[in-house]
C-alpha cells in the first residue's frame, strides 16, 4: 500500500505522514529531506544551490549523515532545497530512491510536492494538504525556535510565499494536486483533528479501491 501526501512548506503534510505511517504499520519518507540533504551538501561545499552542476553532483553521491546535520532544518537549508529541486537533473537523479523506498516491504507513506504526481501516480490514496500561508508561517516559525533560531517572522512569511512561487511555477514537477488527490485543508484544525481527518479521506480511498468504484476505475 502507498499513500503519497503532498503540500507546500508547513502545511503539515510531515507530522500528517508520519502518522498515518504509524496507523498503518508503513514506513514513511519525508522527501522534502532529500533535497534539503542536496541543497545542504552544495552549500557546505561552497556552491552555489542554482548551479545545475553543483546540485547534480550533490544528488548523485547523496550523503544520509547529513540528515542529523544541525543545519538541516534552517531557512537557508530550505531555501536551497527549493532551488535544487527545482533542476530536472537532480529530480531525476532522486526520483529511483522514492520509487524503490515506496515499492518495498509492503509499501510506504511518502511527503513531498509531487508523489503523487510524479514519484507515486498510481498510489493507492493521495492526499494534497494545504493551509493559509500566515498559518504555515506562524508553524514555521513555532518550528525555527524549537531550534534555537529566531527570524523575524516577516522573514520567514517571505520565505514561504517565495517558495510557493517556485514550487508552483517550476518547469519540472511544479507543486499542484494530483487530478485525483483529495484535498484537506489544515488552517484551522489541530494536529489531531487533522490526523483524524486525513484517516477518514485514506480510509475512503482505500474503500473506493477495494470496491473498484466508477471513481477508482478513472483514476487508475
Amino acid at each position: 500500500m502507498i499513500i503519497a501526501v503532498d503540500g507546500p512548506s508547513a502545511s503539515g503534510k510531515g507530522t500528517l505522514a508520519r502518522r498515518l505511517a504509524q496507523h498503518y504499520g508503513l514506513r514513511h519518507l519525508d522527501t522534502g529531506a532529500l533535497y534539503r540533504m542536496v541543497g545542504l551538501a552544495v552549500l557546505l561545499s561552497g556552491g552555489d544551490p542554482a548551479d545545475e552542476n553543483a546540485a547534480y553532483a550533490a544528488a548523485k553521491t547523496i550523503d544520509l549523515t547529513l540528515l542529523e546535520h544541525p543545519e538541516l532544518r534552517s531557512e537557508r537549508t530550505g531555501g536551497a532545497a527549493s532551488k535544487v529541486a527545482a533542476q530536472p537533473a537532480v529530480r531525476e537523479a532522486l526520483l529511483q530512491f522514492q520509487r524503490d523506498f515506496a515499492s518495498e516491504n509492503g509499501g510506504a507513506v511518502l511527503d513531498g510536492r509531487d508523489i503523487g504526481t510524479v514519484v507515486c501516480p498510481e498510489a493507492d490514496a493521495k492526499l494534497f494538504v494545504v493551509a493559509r500561508a500566515d498559518v504555515r508561517a506562524k508553524r514555521r516559525y513555532a518550528e525555527l525556535a524549537s531550534y534555537g533560531i529566531a527570524p523575524p517572522y516577516e522573514a520567514v512569511l517571505a520565505d514561504i510565499e517565495a517558495r510557493d512561487e517556485r514550487d508552483m511555477n517550476r518547469a519540472v514537477a511544479p507543486l499542484k494536486p494530483a487530478s485525483d488527490a483529495l484535498l484537506l485543508d489544515t488552517s484551522d484544525l489541530d494536529i489531531d483533528a487533522a490526523v483524524q481527518q486525513a484517516l477518514h479521506l485514506v480510509d475512503k480511498c482505500l474503500a473506493e479501491r477495494k470496491l473498484g468504484s466508477p471513481a477508482v476505475r478513472n483514476r487508475s
